[in-house]
This record gives structure tokens, C-alpha cells and sequence, in this order.
């Protein structure tokens, strides 16, 4: 499958989610703490943000500092940026940044909502960051730079971003081993 076949396919999947409503919420704590978020966490974020979707909590390791300037590489409905922004304070930025618009719009509309003043969410490419040189204090994702069919620029963005002295806090998956044809030709397909 070509890369712009690839893109296509993911976009499609995070549409369907973005729309969906969260109807497990217990399932759904559940499985956040078991990636490393705390109650405490959990409280601090809104429930329509929480989907379950990431592998990790980059937040805990990345450790966002009142004052600073935080990305969220594909930020989804928000999650990881609503958690950062209570640490970055109110003189302090978190932006999310998701090539997905239906997902954009959701966060948005969950941070007008419940007054997050301290957070901006900007649709863009994760190879392609939409923010300027030498901006941040410090870069988070959670599970998505393995969607990107070209990490190499994914890494050159993220350290023209950086800071001299800025911090990354990356939870992702990587391959032990070559995947399968049936399963690199059916981006559909759900590993087991």
C-alpha cells in the first residue's frame, strides 16, 4: 500500500472515533491507568477526551514545568494536552496538534467548553509541525509516530521545534520483527 493510500486509511479510522461517543467509561479508566495514568490524572481530564487510543503517559516522564510551551504530537480529542495545560499553568501553552479535523473540532469544542484558557489545538501533518523554530520547552506523544510513513522527518521536526535544552517524552510502539504482507497490505487489519 502507497503512502498516500496509507495516510487515507488512518484518517478514515480517526474520523469514525472522533465521532463516537465513549460508552465504556470503567473500561476505559481502566485501561488508561494500566498505561500509567493516576486518578489524579483521570480527574483532571475531561471524560469526553479520554478514548483509550494511546500506549502510554508521556505527561509523567516528559513532566511539563508552570511556564512552559508543550506540543502534543496527534492529539486526538485532547487527552495528554488538557492533563499537560494543568501543569503548565496559566502562563504556560499546550498545543495539540492532529492532522485530523473531526478529532480537532472534539477538543476544541471540549476546551471552549470546560474553560481551558492555556491550550490551542492546530491541524497539521506530525512531519510537517505547524509551529515555529526553537518554540518549545518540551515535546509529548502518545502512540502515534508509528502511523507515520516517514519518521526520519517526523525526528528532523521535532528538533527544529525543540528549544536548545528542550525535553521530548515519546510512548510508542515499535516492531520487533517485519509484519506480514496480509497485514502490511490491509492497514484494517487489527494485530492479535
Amino acid at each position: 500500500m502507497d503512502k498516500k493510500n496509507i495516510r487515507k486509511s488512518i484518517n478514515e479510522f480517526y474520523d469514525e472515533i472522533a465521532e463516537k461517543e465513549i460508552k465504556v467509561k470503567g473500561d476505559v479508566d481502566k485501561l488508561n491507568k494500566s498505561l500509567g495514568y493516576t486518578e489524579e490524572d483521570l480527574k483532571n481530564i475531561p471524560e469526553e477526551a479520554q478514548l483509550g487510543l494511546g500506549c502510554g503517559n508521556p505527561k509523567e516522564k516528559g513532566k511539563p514545568k508552570l511556564g512552559e510551551v508543550v506540543a502534543d504530537l496527534g492529539s486526538g480529542r485532547g487527552m495528554d494536552v488538557f492533563l499537560a495545560s494543568k501543569s503548565v499553568g496559566e502562563s504556560g501553552l499546550v498545543i495539540g496538534i492532529d492532522n485530523n479535523y473531526k478529532m480537532l473540532e472534539k477538543a476544541r469544542e471540549i476546551a471552549q467548553n470546560k474553560g481551558f484558557k492555556n491550550t490551542e489545538f492546530r491541524l497539521g501533518e506530525i512531519e510537517y509541525l505547524p509551529i515555529r523554530d526553537n518554540y518549545l520547552d518540551l515535546l509529548i506523544s502518545n502512540c502515534v509516530i508509528n502511523l507515520s510513513t516517514d519518521k526520519e522527518q517526523v525526528y528532523r521536526e521535532i528538533y527544529r521545534i525543540l528549544k536548545p535544552g528542550g525535553r521530548i517524552s515519546i510512548s510508542d510502539i515499535i516492531l520487533k520483527k517485519e509484519l506480514p504482507d496480509e497485514i502490511k497490505d490491509d492497514p484494517n487489519v487489527h494485530g492479535t
